[in-house]
Order: structure tokens, then sequence, then C-alpha cells
């Protein structure tokens, strides 16, 4: 079931912090550094909004992805907690945009998202995979915002993300959310996944 707005706000915190990679969910295409070929969504028309948005979940990469040099990738912790602060970026899209996004990260497995009920209950997971569970995170300006995640919350091995992956996350985190480097690193460095694999040194090299 749809909200009867039929639009809501999609809240990215990794790859998709990058404009310029999230629009490949939106209109189909390979990210820079990426390894996989995105189909797109049905409705390829651009965000109505966008705007940055804290998140207070902890970030934490994990897993192994094909699409990013089968090395880590970014997830949020499951229960919110105002010691952390995520970046994010937000878009206003279609409730069948956001459908639509979360099929292709969990490479194409038909989901079907009752808004109104992730809403109420505040989570909701709809499959046991790496982003098959929706996250109820507010409203803004009548407009509901929802983010996906795995259900597995912190309760797996953390992973080193690609250098490939960092470089989006870090462009996005300097272009869409204008940090400067040091501010970048201080953010990135402390991050279960990234603190024990990549030094200051080695981020300042992927800015």
């Amino acid at each position: 079931m749809m909200m009867k707005e039929n639009y809501v706000w999609y809240a990215s915190y990794g790859s998709n912090l990058s404009m310029e990679r999230f629009l490949c969910y939106i209109r189909g295409g390979k990210p820079d550094g990426a390894e996989k070929v995105e189909v797109g969504c049905r409705d390829k028309s651009l965000p109505l909004e966008e705007a940055t948005f804290i998140m207070n979940y902890p970030l934490y990469f994990a897993k192994n992805s094909v699409r990013w040099q089968n090395q880590g990738v970014g997830f949020i912790g499951l229960m919110k907690d105002k010691r952390y602060e995520t970046y994010s970026r937000k878009y206003l899209i279609t409730a069948e945009q956001f459908v639509d996004v979360v099929k292709q990260e969990n490479n194409g497995v038909e989901l079907e998202i009752d808004f109104n009920e992730v809403k109420a209950a505040g989570s909701m997971t709809l499959r046991d995979s790496w982003y098959g569970t929706i996250l109820y995170l507010g409203e803004k300006n009548g407009y509901p915002i929802f983010t996906f995640t795995g259900d597995f919350d912190l309760d797996v091995p953390f992973s080193k993300p690609s250098k490939e992956y960092l470089r989006m996350i870090i462009k996005g985190l300097k272009n869409t959310i204008k940090l400067d480097n040091l501010e970048i690193i201080n953010y990135l460095c402390t991050k279960p996944g990234i603190e024990s694999n990549y030094s200051r040194q080695d981020l300042e090299k992927l800015m």
C-alpha cells in the first residue's frame, strides 16, 4: 500500500550520498568504480527535493559486495541512539521509486512495502537479506522518511570497504554534505570496518 501523498523521503548513508551514484538507481547505468550496471526505476523522474539529514543510528561496514570489489559496504544499526550522528542525504521520490531502489539493492528480488505498516511499527524486515529491513525515521515537510539496512544489526563481522567504495562515499560527503577533508577523515576513521583497516593517512590519500 502506498502512502496517500505518493512521495517519500529516501535517506541514504552509503554510496548514495553521491547524487551521481544515486541517479544510476533512478535512470540506470554503471556508477564510477562499481562492478554492476543498475537497471534503474520504472519511473525515471528525478527527485523533487534533496537535503542533508542526520541519522541517530551507527554506521558500520560489513559483508562483501560484488558491486564493490567483493569488499565491505555500509549499513546502519537498528537502534536509535543520540550518541551517533550518521550523515545522510535524503531524496524526495515516489513510493514506487523507493520500492524499485530497494529491489535493486536486493539484487532484483520483488518486495512489497506497506509504508503505513512500516511507519506504525518503526521498522519491518521484509526479507532476510542485506537490505531487506526498512526503517521509518520520522517526517519532513509532511512526507515520511525511510531507509533500509540489514536485520543483523551490529552482530556481524565487520569488513574492509574497497577504496572505490570509500571514494564514492567521500565524494558524497564532500560535494553533497559539504564537509572538508579533515571533517571527512574524522567522520570515517572511527567507523567499524574502516577503523582497523585504514589509517588517517590512507583516508587522506583517497580524497
